[in-house]
Order: C-alpha cells, then structure tokens, then sequence
C-alpha cells in the first residue's frame, strides 16, 4: 500500500499538501497478471487501463508496425462480439475508449461511470485471449494503417524527418524503426504475423491492468479475478534479448529533402533513461537540463533565441521514463531568410554555455517548479495517475518510484546539471538532421494540410 499526494506549488516556493490522497493496491493472479488500483474518490468515475508489454521495440525486421496493425484489429471482433460491437457497448454504456501503440507498451483504456467498471473488465479478458483475427478484416484496417503512415509522416516533413534521424542516429536500438512500422512492412503484413504476435504477448502473465477512480482495491480484485483469472497464460513470453547501442565514435549528419514550407533542424545526443541511468541522479539531472533549456516561456530557448528573433521556433526534450536509452533532442525552424547552419550555431552557443557555466540556484529553482509542476498538475488527473503508474510499471521502472520523482527532481545541484551536460552533450555524439525544403505544389500544401486530422487510434 503507497501514497500517492497531490502537490500545490506556491509562486515563492514548492510546498507538498494532501489536499487529496490516493490509496494505491496492487494484487497478481495466479495466471499473472498484475492489477494496480488508485483509489480517488472525488468524482464517481472509474478509469481503466490494460497495459501490454510489447511495442514497436520488441519487433523485428521485417514485420515492423504488427504492434499498431495489432492495437487497430483488437476493435474487431472476438468469439463473443462482431466488429466494432466494443465500442458500441461502451459507448451504450456512457463511457468514451481509445488506445495507443508505443516503443515500449501498447495500452487501451476506458472512461466509465463507476458502478460500469465490469463492463469494462467483461470486454478486455473477452480479446484478451479471445480475439478473432480474419484476413477479410486484416485487409481493411492494414490500409487504414497505411494510409495513416502516408497522412501523418510521409506527407509530413517534419515527421518524416523525425524518422530517418532515428534510423541514423541509432544502429542496433530498435528505438530505430518507426512505431507506425515501415511501409514496406506494412505491405508484406499477413493476418498470421500478427496471430503469432497476439498470441505470444496479450496474454495476462504480460499484462498490467490499472484501474483510478472511485472504486475500492478490494472489490476491484474480485472482479478481475472473476473476469481475468480463468485466463490463460502464454508459454512464449521470454524478456527481449539486449540490444545496446555501440558507443558514437563522430557526428552522423543526414539531409532529407522534400516539398515544406519551411526548413528544419533536429539534433541529438545518445543519453540513458532513469531505469539504465548510472548513476541514477543523472537521469533527474537531464530531466531538470530539458527544462532549463525548454521548461516554460521563462526558459533559456524562447527567452534567448526565440524572443530574440534569432530563431522561429526552438525546443528540447528528454524521455525520463523509456525502457531502453535514447536521445536528448534539440529543435529548431529559422526565421525567415535564416539558415540552418546559424540555427545550429546558436544552438550549440547554448550548450556550450551550459557546459561552460553552471547554472545559478535562482534559475534551477524556478526551473525545478515548473518541471514539477508540470509532472503535479497531471497526477492531479485521474487519468494521468493511471497513465503514469501504467508507463512506470511497463517500462520496468516500477510504479512504486513516481513516489521519488519530487525529491529527486528537488536534489539536482547546478554541479550535476553542467556534468550531465558535459557528459552527454559532446560533439562526437552529436546526431544532425536537416529538412531541406523543395518548392510545394498545390498537392503537397493540401496533403500537408491534413497530415494532423487522420486516425482514431
């Protein structure tokens, strides 16, 4: 049993009230799946989550995007329900249900009135181990797939650009391949990839169910045991094998070249997440560097380059919580009539100042806050108390750490920010992708255009 407290940051300081306190239960069934419960009786909703351990990380070359084409097919049908009937079912019963593919996990939740939550529970065990994969219905959803990959990357500079920087910035991780798969991939899928896959990982022995809301720990478990228990457990569940990434010896530089309105320059660094972090801290001190550089209107990006008139648009970003390690990235679009060389210069103009000068405890405070913040604020949501438990539980970290990320967040010194940036942010890893823009027809603008209005899932 842990605590989960709901934070208030004043403007003068960081102060920790239990305005509002979460009960936290966790239970595992004899076939193995792992039930978390957050108790949050605030409102009379109930959300809930159940987490597979399988993403685009765990594929292989060749059926990259099963993970997604998998996540779409799970809407339809099992043994017990015709296509699309899930939906209609909880729809019917006022609740509103999505789900999302990752690296690392794919996960489907629901929304519902509490006194709903079997029906939930009911309809997940149902395609847990109970779904009906047919080529007729294959074949419909993996064009869907494709055309979302045309929409949303192939059709989107940006995007586009985003994926081959991690085809080149990393060799052996499979962070390289695309979440949403090849299109190659997805042109070569058949309905028995993805039998193979749906049987080897949905399966409760590799499964987290999370449920928040108002509900009582106690009860929860007895309906998943009711529902979840007779499930049965799969046999072909073996951890990946390792897949670290050599270390860079020289800057990788890549240009892509295509129809944009504007150019693009995405840069970045090989750096570990919390749960391959050694030591540990450095993990919360690049936390704490993305939010320096990028924390806010006050940080040192839009403060410096953006507002400056230096750059059009410039951010950072760091994934604390991954499975494997990955990058700490730096964006930039220039302003009009500018470059992507003097983008990158004043860029690294700011790493160099970070590396050259630490940072003073005013602006570390402040920073801190609105990392923190930030990470409050959404733990506040019921949804978002799930979502976290469910990424840390996935990933390996363990939900039962979220409890540190305050402290920890609160102990970085400027020292360890200049020395992660020292470490990590040297020239000879550096990773560079530059977007060229080719002229635009008519075409392009329109497909642009709708490159974000695609897809449910």
């Amino acid at each position: 049993m842990r605590t989960i407290n709901v934070l208030v940051l004043a403007c003068l300081g960081l102060f920790v009230i239990s305005t509002a306190q979460a009960e936290v239960s966790e239970y595992k069934l004899d076939n193995g799946l792992k039930l978390i419960v957050v108790e949050d009786h605030r409102a009379p909703v109930v959300i809930s989550q159940v987490w597979y351990k399988v993403g685009s990380s765990y594929e292989l070359n060749g059926t990259t995007g099963v993970s997604h084409v998998l996540e779409h097919m799970m809407f339809k049908g099992t043994q017990k329900l015709e296509p699309g009937e899930f939906s209609r079912i909880i729809a019917a019963n006022g609740g509103r249900e999505n789900a999302f593919t990752s690296r690392d996990y794919t996960a489907y939740f629901q929304r519902l009135e509490k006194s709903r939550l079997k029906v939930s529970f009911e309809l997940e065990a149902d395609r847990m181990r109970g779904l009906q994969l047919t080529d007729e219905e294959f074949q419909k959803e993996v064009r869907v797939v494709m055309e979302e990959r045309r929409l949303r990357t192939e059709d989107k500079p940006e995007s586009y650009t985003y994926e081959q920087f991690n085809a080149v910035a990393q060799i052996t991780s499979p962070y390289r391949t695309p979440i949403i798969g090849w299109m190659k991939d997805l042109e070569s899928l058949t309905v028995d990839d993805l039998k193979v896959w749906y049987q080897r990982w949905y399966a409760p022995n590799n499964a987290t169910v999370v449920v928040a809301g108002d509900v009582k720990g106690k009860d929860v478990y007895q309906l998943a045991k009711q529902y979840f228990g007779p499930l049965k457990p799969s046999k072909d569940i073996q951890a990946p094998k390792p897949q670290t990434e050599p270390k860079q010896k020289g800057q990788r530089r890549i240009q892509v070249k295509m129809p944009a309105q504007l150019p693009y320059l995405l840069m970045g660094y090989p750096v570990p997440s919390l749960s391959g972090a050694n030591p540990e801290w450095e993990a919360y001190a690049l936390e704490v560097l993305a939010g320096v550089l990028d924390g806010g209107d006050s940080a040192r990006l839009p403060t410096r380059l953006v507002r400056q008139g230096l750059l059009t648009s410039a951010g950072a970003g760091y994934s604390l919580d991954s499975r494997l390690s990955g990058m700490f990235l730096l964006e930039a679009v220039p302003v009009q009539g500018g470059t992507i060389k003097k983008a990158e210069e004043v860029l690294m103009k700011e790493v160099q100042a970070l590396q050259d000068k630490m940072v003073t405890k005013a602006e570390l405070e402040r920073i801190k806050a609105q990392v923190v913040a930030s990470n409050v604020f959404e733990r506040d949501s019921i949804f978002y108390q799930a979502m976290q438990i469910g990424v840390y539980e996935t990933v390996g970290i363990g939900w039962k750490r979220l409890d540190e990320y305050v402290e920890k967040i609160q102990a970085v010194t400027p020292e360890q920010v200049q020395a992660v940036a020292r470490k990590y942010l040297v020239p000879d890893h550096l990773n560079v992708a530059e977007l060229v823009p080719l002229p635009m027809d008519s075409q392009s603008r329109r497909q642009q255009a709708a490159g974000g209005q695609h897809g449910r899932h």
